[in-house]
């Protein structure tokens, strides 16, 4: 069956990095575009970032934009998410989900577009 493995959270200072890393397994990753989203103890989950099938174009959250990065490793069937200058307000779980993806453009920042979910991984930042 398929399966999203997220890893890489922790706690860290503002200001400081973290990597995360989600391992697919049971699908054709290459078919999928990728996302993050995150959701923070009593808010919805939000879109955080999603990149194509082929790692060519990536897509951000205005509250991110410049200090995180997505991107992905068709060979190992991960994808990333470069998280830099932490602060406080990004402290959240972390999930990483697969959306089919029809045409090599295609990349979602809507939850309903996503077929697949990691269970997540918690990021905390401290100030």
């Amino acid at each position: 069956q398929v399966q999203l493995v997220e890893s890489g959270g922790g706690l860290v200072q503002a200001g400081g990095s973290l990597r995360l890393s989600c391992q697919a397994s049971g699908l054709t990753f290459t078919s999928y575009a990728m996302g993050w989203f995150r959701q923070a103890l009593g808010k919805e989950r939000e879109f955080v970032a999603t990149v194509t099938r082929n790692g060519a174009t990536t897509d951000y959250a205005d509250s991110v934009k410049g200090r995180f990065t997505i991107s992905r490793d068709n060979a190992k069937n991960t994808v990333y998410l470069q998280m830099n200058i932490l602060k406080p307000e990004d402290a959240a779980v972390y999930y990483c989900a697969a959306g089919l993806a029809p045409w090599p453009s295609s990349r979602y920042a809507s939850r309903g577009e996503y077929n697949y979910w990691g269970q997540g991984t918690q990021v905390t930042v401290s100030s």
